[in-house]
């Protein structure tokens, strides 16, 4: 087999056949990926540490994932959208098993179309149609979840979905205004959206930890002052848990730190491990409501057999090997050792986030300011075998997102680290 990495001819052919969609084509090939690892033709390996797209919680190839799809593939793949199957109501069962507020469920393909219908349903509920988020979000790249994504992707495409409307998430390391502490942020960035909404404020969307928007952890007691600002106006609380999910920081949803509960929640990515999965999960209230004011979401794959068998697979997995205790043990490893680096290179300037998700934000060092050092640095970390934010366009801010999968072993972890010191020493 060809080393595609170095193959000339096959990069020939990825210019000559591929649509760019926002990010630059790694230079690594992958030919075959096992647990945390991903190896090229040539047999080089890659230390995986963004979980493939913040998505393999459980690694690569795991085996009972692959039995569960070859099983479910031969048995039930795909039905028509009225029909429900065992696997569906399962899934739906065991998820609300595990925050039962939120007790009705429905299995889309993404997580840009789970937003999509969590917006469309909570104006459905509410009868509004203005929508409140972070400047530094990122809900997918559909009309409504688009519209509801500040962080990136509004230029080149003309008026976005009207009504939707941003307030700055609260950073710690950089606060917006030095002196002011988040709950007076949040006060007056709300004063703000009064003074320029319509009346018809229908749901906030928003992430516990903004991923993408450079791993900004909201500190705790934010989601509680959120949601209380969100009940005075009769505005939904919808959360996005699609990075965050299924044990990523620590407890199975980032929000239960809080002792909050939203009422709507989003999940994709980690529910499907890898499989194109996603989930809207409600209360009995919205969805009484929903079903008297006609809600309307019918996509071809709703609530398919095959992905939702994956997903049950998955969140069987999840609890039974104890991977949430794992992400939080793990994480702390991780953390520890991302703050040994802060210490060595002082190029770092903050280190953040919780369990296996983590931020590294990286300050101007000379000729480089943050963001370039950090694009170096990422580049730098394949070259010598770590795959770890390779996702960098946007608002991130020089910030380095370092994703594991929960099944990470400590060596992988320390070699990881290891990798991420000489990559950081060979560009500072």
């Amino acid at each position: 087999m060809v080393d595609a990495s170095t193959d000339g001819a096959f990069k020939g052919r990825v210019a000559r056949s591929l649509l760019h969609f926002g990010c630059e084509f790694a230079d690594f090939v992958p030919v075959r990926a096992s647990g945390c690892w991903l190896e090229d033709a040539g047999g080089n390996r890659m230390l995986d540490f963004t979980s493939g797209q913040m998505s393999s919680i459980l690694g690569h190839s795991h085996p009972e994932i692959h039995a569960t799809i070859r099983e479910a593939s031969g048995t039930l793949d795909h039905l028509f959208s009225a029909m429900v199957s065992e696997p569906v109501v399962a899934l739906a069962e065991k998820l609300s098993a595990q925050q039962p507020e939120l007790s009705k469920t429905m299995f889309l393909s993404t997580g840009g179309e789970a937003n999509e219908a969590a917006i469309k349903l909570a104006k459905t509920v509410t009868g509004k149609w203005e929508i409140v988020t972070f400047t530094k979000s990122y809900h997918g790249v559909t009309a409504g979840s688009a519209a509801a994504t500040f962080k990136v992707g509004r230029t080149g495409v003309g008026p976005m979905a009207p009504g939707y409307h941003a307030i700055p998430a609260p950073n710690a390391y950089k606060p917006r205004f030095p002196g002011v502490d988040w709950r007076r942020e949040l006060d007056d960035a709300f004063e703000q959206v009064d003074a320029q909404c319509t009346g018809n404020l229908a749901a906030f969307i928003g992430e516990p930890i903004l991923s993408s928007g450079g791993v900004i952890d909201l500190p705790p007691g934010y989601l509680a002052a959120l949601k209380a600002h969100c009940q005075r106006r009769g505005m939904l609380l919808i959360l996005d848990e699609a990075q965050t999910g299924l044990g990523r920081t620590g407890t199975m949803f980032a929000f239960q730190r809080d002792g909050v509960v939203p009422d709507i929640l989003t999940l994709s990515k980690t529910l499907g491990a890898g499989m194109a999965l996603s989930a809207v999960m409600t209360t009995d209230a919205i969805a009484t409501l929903a079903d008297e004011r006609k809600y309307f979401f019918y996509t071809t794959h709703v609530n398919d057999p095959l992905p939702a068998a994956v997903g049950l697979k998955v969140l069987e997995i999840v609890l039974r090997d104890g991977l949430i205790d794992r992400a939080r043990t793990a994480g702390e490893r991780l953390g520890e050792g991302l703050m040994r680096l802060k210490q060595r290179h002082s190029c770092i300037g903050d280190v953040r986030g919780r369990g296996l998700l983590r931020g590294v934000e990286f300050t101007d060092a000379g000729p480089r300011d943050a963001t370039s050092l950090s694009n170096a640095v990422t580049e730098a970390a394949m070259a010598f075998g770590l795959a770890a934010n390779i996702v960098r366009s946007g608002t991130s801010g020089g910030t380095m997102r370092i994703a594991p999968p929960l099944i990470v072993k400590d060596e992988e972890i320390d070699e990881g680290l290891a990798l991420l010191d000489k990559a950081i020493a060979s560009v500072a």
